[in-house]
């Protein structure tokens, strides 16, 4: 089996695993998504939901978060850990999404890039979710899960994002990030992954392996 035979076929369990693949973080718009995102360095998606509702309520439009106290932010979303460089991130970005780029949340990874406190992992799932444009998201889940089932032998973010651009198509890579996620969070965790009952067992070069 190929590389690209093993993603398709990955993918193709993935989907009827879990058909709704969707980003597990709760935003309204571009903006709230990029914000969600940021305070989901080294923090669950279930805390970020949690506290995004205030932040949400109170900054409405980009000129609130350009306005916005640092310290009004960092109260806000303090449980979210790293508070004082996230709340000086989402204020940054609202300033320099405002000034250089027209009020607007930029569609391409190279200009997401040089927003403060955004690397090619949030670009990406901006590009994908919000824009439609091909990306492959690389977190912690994807980079484990991707060298597991044999898809790449690369622990470097950027150069499995690259590998899985070759061999994903296009228009799956979005969803597939997505439904990867789900499934390291249900079945193929860090420390205990559940091998004998894994659905995705017919294409991971692991299968039986102790982890």
């Amino acid at each position: 089996m190929t590389k690209k035979e093993r993603a398709l076929k990955a993918i193709e369990i993935l989907k009827e695993l879990y058909p709704e693949a969707l980003c597990s973080l709760t935003a309204s718009n571009p903006f709230e998504l990029l914000v969600a995102v940021r305070l989901s360095a080294q923090c669950t998606d279930a805390r970020v939901n949690l506290v995004t509702p205030a932040l949400f309520e109170k900054y409405k439009t980009l000129d609130d978060y350009c306005n916005a106290d640092i310290k009004d932010v960092e109260q806000l979303i303090h449980s979210c850990g790293f508070y004082k460089s996230k709340a000086e991130s989402i204020i940054g970005m609202a300033q320099m999404i405002r000034d250089k780029f027209d009020g607007k949340v930029p569609d391409n990874i190279e200009d997401l890039i040089t927003l403060p406190g955004v690397g090619r992992k949030t670009a990406n799932l901006i590009v994908g979710d919000v824009y439609g444009k091909e990306s492959i998201v690389v977190d912690t889940h994807m980079i484990r899960i991707s060298n597991r089932i044999g898809l790449v032998a690369e622990k470097d973010p950027k150069k499995i994002e690259f590998a899985l651009k070759k061999i994903v198509p296009a228009d799956e890579g979005s969803d597939f990030c997505h439904r990867i996620v789900l499934f390291g969070r249900d079945t193929c965790s860090a420390r205990k992954p559940l091998c004998e009952s894994c659905k995705m067992a017919e294409v991971c070069k692991r299968v039986g392996v102790k982890k």
